[in-house]
């Protein structure tokens, strides 16, 4: 069917690969008609790609899916994304929602939106977890300076608990081929630089009998790409050639993102990861050695069954060991079907929420002592288009982020400048040579 100048409304939540199939999803709609508008404007077709990680994220996906409604009450409304997959009638039961699709379902949406009538009843249309096989190609284009490339989907870990492996299905990846054909396409389309991302990267090459490593030998090859980032990689799947190898690179970025989870061997093992904290700290002594000024940054979860306050110290302790950069902290949230409800020993939510801010102070003394240790060095910033007041914005290679005067000469170019100072709001002053 000919949707020719119907307008389409967009939504994502959640993570960086959920932006990425969000584009794909836009592209498939734009080539049977469909024009891009602002999510707030009033549209034909709204499309909530939606997140399901923690309780907040299922309660941001409904208020975003009510607000579309309210928005347009006769606009067909469509719900994808991890949400979707896992509480499907949920998401029926909200009044004005006509389609909820799965993690299959949602890369056909054109194929379930007939002549775009309001639905007298909810449609739910989603594919059992074993039936989830097929993997659907994706990079985000058109709203930000970077593009998000998808590498991998799935997941084979089942951390006690998460759900994505319930929601995303098992680890699977495209070849290496195309998936260095879809960053030539990004390219193409003006991104100098590149984030891979999935959402267990570093398991690629599972459903091709490749390797990650490979992936990135072969992406940093294509002819016009200035930067590429890793984005996450799990503990024990990042191999010291792959830090070698970035060590090494004009290419790949001197950025890390590690996801530990609890500084705790005791608290790990309740998680079911897949490491111990001796080997999280060598990895981090590796990068230290071979790119001291490397950016590292680190995902934990503060108050998950069974951590007692003596464990969330140690936890606490180690963390505040390491010569990381970031935290990325979350209070621990219970998720229907995950082992972690059977862990006897409950954590309060105010306690989680306690817990959760002594990460993010401690995150913010390590963010700014990593600013600070920076300061005076020559740095090369890739600027974004986002005018804030005056002043626009961007990354170092090692991922800090400075501001300067808006200057459209600058969007998009790698830039030399100097660090000179940290602000008030946390981003880097510079001076441009």
């Amino acid at each position: 069917m000919n949707y020719q100048g119907k307008k389409a409304a967009f939504y994502t939540l959640g993570c960086k690969l959920n932006f990425a199939e969000t584009s794909t999803i836009a592209s498939s709609l734009n080539e049977v008609g469909f024009n891009r508008v602002d999510f707030n404007e009033k549209a034909d077709l709204y499309i909530i790609n939606t997140c399901s990680v923690t309780n907040q994220g299922d309660k941001s996906s409904r208020n975003i899916i009510r607000q579309a409604v309210r928005n347009n009450p006769d606009a067909m409304v469509v719900v994808v994304g991890c949400y979707s997959q896992l509480k499907p009638n949920e998401i029926g039961n909200i009044e004005g929602v006509d389609l909820v699709l799965g993690t299959q379902e949602k890369f056909h949406i054109p194929s379930w939106l007939g002549d775009l009538s309001k639905k007298e009843k909810t449609e739910i249309h989603t594919t059992r977890l074993p039936d989830i096989t097929n993997y659907h190609r994706a990079f985000s284009w058109g709203d930000r300076t970077r593009s998000f490339l998808k590498v991998q989907d799935g997941c084979d870990y089942f951390c006690s608990f998460c759900t994505i492996p319930h929601a995303r299905g098992r680890s699977r990846n495209d070849s290496i081929n195309n998936t260095v054909q879809e960053a030539v396409k990004a390219v193409t389309k003006g991104f100098k630089e590149i984030i891979l991302t999935g959402v267990n990267i570093g398991d690629f090459g599972k459903s091709t009998g490749e390797n990650f490593y490979d992936l990135l030998v072969a992406l940093e090859k294509v002819e016009g790409l200035e930067r590429l980032r890793i984005s996450s990689v799990e503990p024990n799947l990042l191999k010291d050639r792959i830090i070698e190898l970035v060590a090494n690179s004009k290419v790949l970025m001197p950025h890390f993102h590690i996801p530990l989870q609890a500084g705790s061997d005791e608290v790990l093992s309740l998680m079911k990861r897949k490491y111990s904290t001796g080997l999280f700290a060598s990895r981090i002594k590796k990068i230290r050695e071979l790119i001291p000024d490397a950016f590292i940054g680190v995902d934990v979860i503060a108050g998950t069954n069974g951590e007692t306050e003596e464990l969330f110290q140690e936890s606490y302790d180690f963390l505040n060991s390491l010569e990381i950069s970031q935290l990325h902290a979350f209070p621990y949230s219970e998720r229907s079907g995950t082992q972690a409800l059977k862990i006897p020993w409950k954590v309060p939510v105010e306690e989680r929420k306690l817990r959760t801010q002594k990460y993010i102070n401690l995150s913010e003394k390590k963010l700014l002592a990593f600013y600070q240790k920076n300061l005076g060095t020559e740095r090369t910033v890739l600027f974004e288009e986002k005018k804030d007041k005056n002043t626009m914005k961007g990354f170092t290679e090692n991922y800090i982020r400075v501001e300067t005067g808006y200057n459209t000469n600058l969007i998009n170019k790698p830039v030399k400048v100097k660090l000179l100072s940290v602000a008030a709001n946390g981003n880097v002053i510079i001076s441009l040579d």
